[in-house]
């Protein structure tokens, strides 16, 4: 199978129900958005993180996928009969353990975060904005368009990327610097 179809030169894309949209389709701009925050986590991943976290980006990186599938496919044709083409209630559940965990081992938080630090921390807290702006795009879209579950999982995700931001920064010994 050739990388290159020819299909899109003319400025659209196909859905997977067979739609033909426009690549500046506002469903196309949602799952681009999921895309990039999949291949910054790799970023991050690449760049080295504690194991324990990289393990937790691994997963999210498969999730990610199924959030775009769940954006891709408007019929929902694909979600209905692949389990993995979409995120649920366990999934969420799972973010927000690996954010309880992350959160017992950090101080609370008094004051706004300024996002930087080391260099893992500095690229979740990117990930984070990038998260939100997925979120935003995907809200967009309309609760009819996008399973609830698909929305919360999004939006749990970026409190995650946030603490696993800070949590990065103990492990490297970098405190994170307060806004006052």
């Amino acid at each position: 199978m050739k990388i290159y179809t020819r299909t899109g030169d003319g400025g659209e894309t196909a859905l997977f129900d067979g739609t033909r949209v426009s690549k500046a389709d506002p469903r196309v701009d949602a799952y681009g958005h999921v895309d990039e925050l999949n291949a910054l986590l790799g970023q991050v991943r690449a760049a080295g993180v504690p194991a324990d976290i990289d393990e937790t980006l691994d997963r999210i990186q498969r999730d990610l996928f199924a959030v775009g599938a769940v954006l891709a496919d408007p019929s929902s044709r694909i979600a209905a009969r692949v389990a993995r083409a979409r995120v649920s209630a366990v999934d969420i559940e799972r973010l927000e353990q690996s954010i309880d965990t992350a959160e017992a081992e950090l101080q609370p938080l008094r004051r706004f975060v300024v996002p930087g630090g080391s260099p893992g921390a500095a690229a979740l807290h990117l990930a984070r904005t990038v998260c939100r702006r997925a979120e935003r795009h995907i809200v967009s879209l309309g609760s009819e368009a996008v399973p609830a579950e698909t929305v919360t999982y999004i939006n749990r995700l970026s409190d995650l990327l946030f603490v696993l931001a800070r949590l990065a920064n103990r492990r490297a010994n970098v405190p994170d610097r307060e806004w006052e």
